[in-house]
């Protein structure tokens, strides 16, 4: 399980996992928000409407779920990734604080074994950096998720592992050691 603040590189991380490790399964997380350029519904997200994933909260299909920076709705659903588990296939989740926090909980309650990794920035001036320079944000939801973000930094300590993303490659190989996948060898690309 991966978590970290915003900007911290989370889905560019995840993204390098899925184009070097084949072996691990990268769990597409629903979201109510807007599809940011390039990414693509069913790779980077599940896309849904408010209502959709009412429904599935409410039908118990999410493994956890969190309302993010005070507006959007991300989640997990629960079916892939116990069905991946199930077949031995290494799983990573890419969270938030909030869902990482509901993860082990349940993990917890299920006897099940995961790790729980947060990815840190190098220093908070460069998360700020990453988060102006991807210019996805207006100022106010940048100063948003820069809230959220210091609340995220100081639940470090909660995490099993730190990783550094100081280098995406070197940040994935880590990620992958840390998940203990057998051959962690990567594909070359």
């Amino acid at each position: 399980m991966l978590a970290g603040p915003t900007a911290v590189g989370k889905g560019t991380v995840s993204a390098d996992v899925r184009d070097r490790y084949p072996q691990v399964w990268l769990s597409v997380s629903a979201t109510t928000r807007s599809p940011r350029p390039g990414e693509v519904d069913g790779v980077h997200y599940l896309f849904v409407s408010a209502e959709e994933f009412d429904r599935m909260v409410a039908a118990d299909e999410m493994l956890e779920w969190a309302v993010v920076h005070g507006r959007n709705r991300y989640g997990t659903p629960r079916r892939p990734v116990e069905q991946k588990l199930a077949a031995g296939v290494p799983v990573l989740l890419e969270i938030d604080l909030q869902g990482a926090r509901q993860v082990r909980d349940a993990v917890t309650a299920s006897g099940l074994q995961a790790r729980f990794v947060f990815l840190a920035p190098p220093s908070f001036d460069e998360l700020v950096r990453r988060l102006v320079g991807r210019g996805t944000e207006d100022s106010e939801e940048r100063e948003r998720r820069l809230a959220t973000a210091r609340v995220e930094l100081a639940a470090e300590k909660e995490f099993d592992v730190t990783i550094v993303n100081d280098d995406v490659h070197r940040a994935t190989d880590e990620l992958v050691s840390v998940m203990g996948v057998g051959s962690t060898t990567p594909v070359a690309g």
